[in-house]
């Protein structure tokens, strides 16, 4: 048997949700601290907004774009922090805490701001990240419908276990696999598992990734970079 199985990455490959996942973000955090937007103007949640786009590269889950917000604002506003733990990340940052330090040094600063400001993954997951939300974007903005066994959603596990579950399936035996995604830390721990040799990786430039990530990506050997248009055509 021949043929081709491709594992897409949603946001990022598929679709390009920043802006409106960063403007929702907006909305939830005024929801969830509605004390510290007290007195924020629309400028100030345009300027949260726009860094956001630059941020976005950092965010897995996302829960993140949530905290992603707060910190923005509680780093311009400094009168609304409820604690020391901004004034101490900055402390701890080489060059304070930048947009660029966010970008470099995220998956450091997230559990200790999560941590200083009593927030629970699993809850903010429930906000964020769904398959459910996937398979309405793609019914809603480009009229495809796929069967909900086909779309993997947060609740199925990590992707690494995702892709163990579809090369084991047994009507995949003998197809050529292939995983495309945005974020090369996903491709990195597909790597690093002997058991997912088989599939073929590549790293989509049009999605949410840096400069210097995708310079990494072309060093290492087992990863493909995709253009879009060449993503459309394997598509065809």
């Amino acid at each position: 048997m021949g043929g081709n199985l491709y594992a897409l990455d949603f946001d990022g490959v598929l679709c390009d949700s920043c802006g409106e996942s960063s403007l929702s973000a907006v909305k939830a955090a005024k929801i969830r601290w509605p004390s510290l937007f007290d007195g924020v103007d629309s400028s100030l949640e345009e300027w949260i907004v726009d860094q956001m786009h630059i941020l976005r590269p950092v965010v897995e889950t996302g829960y993140e774009n949530l905290l992603l917000v707060r910190l923005l604002l509680e780093l311009q506003m400094p009168s609304i922090r409820k604690s020391s733990i901004i004034s101490y990340l900055m402390s701890k940052v080489a060059d304070g805490l930048t947009i660029e330090a966010i970008l470099n040094n995220w998956l450091q600063l997230k559990p200790v701001i999560m941590k200083e400001w009593n927030e629970d993954r699993d809850a903010l997951i429930d906000l964020f990240g769904r398959s459910r939300f996937a398979d309405a974007l793609l019914q809603e903005l480009a009229g495809v419908t796929i069967p909900s066994e086909r779309i993997y959603g947060l609740g199925t596990g990590p992707k690494v276990e995702v892709l163990k579950k579809l090369q084991a399936m047994p009507e995949h035996d003998g197809l050529t696999l292939h995983f495309v995604e945005d974020r090369l830390a996903t491709l990195k721990n597909v790597i690093k598992e002997p058991a997912l040799d088989r599939w073929n990786l590549y790293l989509g430039r049009w999605g949410y990734n840096t400069q210097k990530e995708r310079e990494e990506a072309q060093s290492i050997s087992r990863i493909h970079m995709l253009d879009l248009p060449d993503f459309s055509k394997k598509l065809k």
